[in-house]
């Protein structure tokens, strides 16, 4: 019998001189081997494996084998993995149900994302509403981006243990909840506080994505996927404005109705998450694959290798932690693209709370059309989204030469992007400018960070292989961290600057930022050859 396929009847398994008693018809395509076939070295230090079960778990039965086996042959478990072409194996499902998948995961991106912009499009209704100043309401959007940035250092270890379909519902509902003390508030204090904590469930969303889409798609297969995340991240953030603006203009709805909105379409993907969201993680369906040959057969040999392989939960959150941090302060590849993808964020969160002023006071715009000025955004992320297909057929082409550094002709070009927008929206805010000028400067702008977003993702996990994960923690933290504080100090900057002059700084330090893609093309690629 090939690597042990468990489809016969007694059927004899003999990895050393051990054997066990197969069920007839049992879990077809399910492959078992002893853990001398398995010499895997562990991905972290700290993430030591267990000592290996005995067999005397409680209340287990007693099953005969064919053979007479020892003591030491008895307690040794028999790891379960998934035969060729299982199709419980997430990266065998269905192109249809792939997809489904990765169209709503990537929809719960676009609202976490759209949640942090349409907050901003009621600060004048909230500030009289609420009788505090446009700059505490400023505060909600970066707790908001805070709760993003932190949270998931601790949050990310659950999936080990309870598997990415429960956290979709657990940051659904608590998304949702956070709605009604925000949308009922009397004071910005409660707002203040329901923002954080929304930005903390929300965040979930943000980095289960990325994983989820790592589950069932094979690396080859991950360039279009993961530009449409990229789509959500980056497009969303202009697409609830759109109406959010126009919401704001009637008297009868405002920032309240904002967020009751908001909560209804929330509520529509929480309906929908049951139907299609299912478990991707492999190791959490193969646990309870194990666990049901253990209840069928009464032997307790059965097991998945993450079951001896799991550390504390305690230790995963210690780990996902630190590691990030570690990576942060020792490698420069993480610490320099970390920098630029969070200078670079940290813009954006700036452009996002002063569009609002810029055209209000220079070219006299409504609140209505403010928000419609953020489907800058959305075009933006699309021209990304079209050239990324030009990317990703220059990294097919090249990736056996130069490696991963392949992910990143584009994002040499995005270097170029991101300052010529940046000069244009600065020297464009002046009332004998059309404002049409502004709109490109911002759409390029955005299609530069787009270009960037995505290469960051791609790269390092290209560069990290088991360390991904971390690698883009790190990264994240960063530039979540930039989204926090940069809105606090935009209204002072401009105030003191002017728009054209604070522009042209962020401008400036993006051309002193714009040699890191270059650096890494250039030097690593030489380093491997």
């Amino acid at each position: 019998m090939k690597d042990s396929e468990i489809n016969t009847t007694a059927a004899p398994f003999s990895p050393g001189t051990s054997t066990i008693f197969v069920e007839p018809e049992f879990e077809k395509g399910v492959v078992v081997k002893s853990a001398q076939e398995i010499k895997e070295p562990d991905l972290d230090p700290r993430l030591g494996l267990s000592n290996t079960p005995s067999s005397k778990e409680p209340n287990a039965k007693q099953r005969p084998t064919e053979v007479e086996v020892t003591d030491s042959e008895q307690n040794e478990p028999l790891y379960i993995e998934f035969g060729q072409g299982d199709p419980r194996n997430p990266v065998n499902f269905l192109p249809s149900k792939k997809w489904a998948i990765t169209v709503l995961a990537c929809f719960s991106t676009l609202l976490a994302s759209s949640n942090a912009s349409t907050y901003n499009l009621g600060f004048d209704s909230m500030s009289v509403d609420l009788n505090c100043t446009e700059f505490q309401a400023t505060i909600g959007l970066s707790l908001y981006a805070l709760g993003f940035g932190i949270v998931p250092l601790v949050t990310a270890s659950f999936s080990e243990e309870i598997g990415r379909q429960p956290l979709y519902y657990i940051s659904a509902t608590g998304v949702l909840l956070m709605y009604i003390p925000i949308a009922l508030a009397h004071n910005i204090q409660t707002v203040l506080i329901a923002r954080f904590i929304q930005g903390a469930f929300g965040s979930t969303w943000a980095t289960m994505v990325g994983g989820t889409i790592a589950d069932i798609w094979q690396s080859h297969e991950r360039g279009l996927p993961m530009s449409l995340f990229a789509v959500a991240a980056v497009g969303g953030t202009g697409l609830g404005p759109i109406y959010a603006g126009w919401t704001e203009m009637n008297f009868r709805l405002q920032w309240r109705w904002i967020q009751w909105i908001q909560m209804i379409i929330t509520g529509f993907y929480l309906i929908l998450v049951p139907i299609i969201m299912k478990e991707t993680r492999s190791s959490i369906i193969l646990i309870r694959i194990a666990k049901r040959m253990r209840k069928k057969t009464g032997n307790p040999r059965y097991r998945a290798r993450i079951e001896d392989e799991r550390a504390k939960l305690s230790t995963l959150i210690w780990v996902s932690c630190t590691r990030p941090i570690h990576l942060l302060t020792t490698e420069p590849v993480v610490a320099s693209f970390s920098i630029w993808i969070g200078f670079v964020w940290g813009v954006l969160f700036c452009m996002i709370e002063s569009i609002g002023s810029v055209f209000q006071t220079i070219h006299k715009f409504n609140t209505g059309q403010v928000g419609t000025v953020f489907v800058t955004f959305v075009i933006g992320s699309i021209l990304g989204f079209t050239t990324n297909f030009f990317q990703e057929r220059l990294y097919r082409k090249n990736y056996t030469t130069r490696g991963p550094e392949a992910r990143l002709y584009l994002a040499c070009c995005a270097a170029i992007l991101i300052p010529c927008g940046m000069f244009i929206y600065a020297w464009s805010t002046s009332p004998h400018v059309p404002w049409i000028a502004l709109t490109i400067g911002i759409t390029i702008f955005i299609y530069g960070t787009f270009i960037i977003y995505l290469a960051v993702f791609t790269y390092l996990a290209d560069c990290y292989g088991p360390f991904a994960s971390s690698a883009l923690a790190g990264q994240s933290l960063c530039r979540n961290l930039a989204a926090a504080a940069f809105p606090l100090f935009t209204q002072q900057m401009y105030a003191k600057l002017s728009y054209k002059w604070a522009n042209t700084l962020f401008g400036c330090i993006a051309c002193i930022l714009m040699p890191i893609p270059f650096v890494s093309c250039c030097l690593f690629n030489r380093i491997r050859s």
